[in-house]
């Protein structure tokens, strides 16, 4: 076979291809929305064991703040319902990572959202794979302390010598056993959850608990009867935020699931339906 031959049929070849690429690289390049929209389901990251924001039923399914606020984007966008619970990581970006932009290396995820991710310039800044955005409350740690045994508390001196209680593991903890170089230290003691140490102060083991709003409020909106001694006060201690908003990550590529995403939260919360979410948890919507 001639070297002419060989350059011509070389070139049938790579031309005979060529059709094919704009379809292959079209499919691939299918608009993010337009691919969530082809599926017909909204895959949504949420935590496990993160009450009152999601957690698991017995018998299975999950329940939240969060659950409830992923079905109802959902449902405003004319989409099913997925959830991708999964176990929090070391840090923040492990979980971006894995759920968010690239997928665990087990083959779980990533999702098209993640819920309940701090809007916060810094993590922003460490994670430019993920668009960090659309904050739908506020956090805040406060104290929820008995009054009939903490009357009133203006510094973190006023519960010196009382039970306090704390979720292990958490920025709250470690800034309550720290504050005043150990000044409560002893008098801390630790529990594995937030909701399970505002039970503490309803059962009388803990004169207060230094936990977040949600995590209180959760549990005195079902608790039987209505505690009346109970009241939850803002504590400022080094370490811990006044406040941080909490909102939604996708992957920094997909901006039109964005776009969608931030429309439909914002119908629903003109629509009074985030409202009504939240006070069905018996929480409290705070501006973030």
């Amino acid at each position: 076979m001639s070297r002419h031959t060989l350059q011509l049929k070389r070139r049938q070849v790579l031309f005979g291809l060529l059709p094919l690429w704009p379809a292959a690289h079209a499919q691939a390049e299918l608009a993010d929305l337009d691919r969530v929209r082809a599926r017909g389901t909204l895959k949504v990251a949420l935590y496990k064991d993160n009450a009152p924001f999601s957690g698991n039923v017995p018998g299975g399914g999950m329940q939240g703040l969060d659950v409830a606020i992923a079905a109802a984007l959902a449902r405003e966008m004319g989409l099913q319902l997925a959830l991708l619970p999964f176990d929090a990581d070391e840090n923040m970006n492990d979980d971006l990572r894995n759920m968010v932009w690239r997928g665990h290396y087990l083959g779980y995820g990533p999702a098209d959202v993640m819920l309940h991710v701090p809007v916060d310039k810094y993590l922003m800044q460490e994670n430019r794979q993920a668009l960090i955005f659309a904050p739908y409350m506020r956090e805040q740690v406060v104290l929820a302390h008995d009054v009939r045994r903490v009357p009133e508390v203006r510094a973190a001196e006023d519960l010196k010598g009382l039970p306090l209680a704390v979720e292990r593991g958490t920025g709250a903890a470690s800034a309550l056993m720290g504050h005043g170089g150990g000044l409560l230290r002893a008098d801390v003691h630790l529990y594995p959850s937030g909701p399970e140490a505002v039970k503490a102060v309803l059962e009388g083991k803990a004169a207060a608990a230094y936990v977040t709003r949600a995590q209180a409020e959760s549990v005195l909106s079902k608790a039987e009867p209505k505690p009346g001694d109970i009241r939850l006060t803002p504590l400022q201690l080094r370490g811990v935020p006044d406040g941080w908003p909490i909102g939604l990550a996708i992957k920094a590529e997909n901006r039109k699931l964005g776009e969608a995403l931030e429309t439909a939260l914002q119908s629903l919360r003109s629509k009074g339906e985030l409202l009504a979410i939240f006070q069905q948890q018996g929480l409290t919507l705070t501006a973030p």
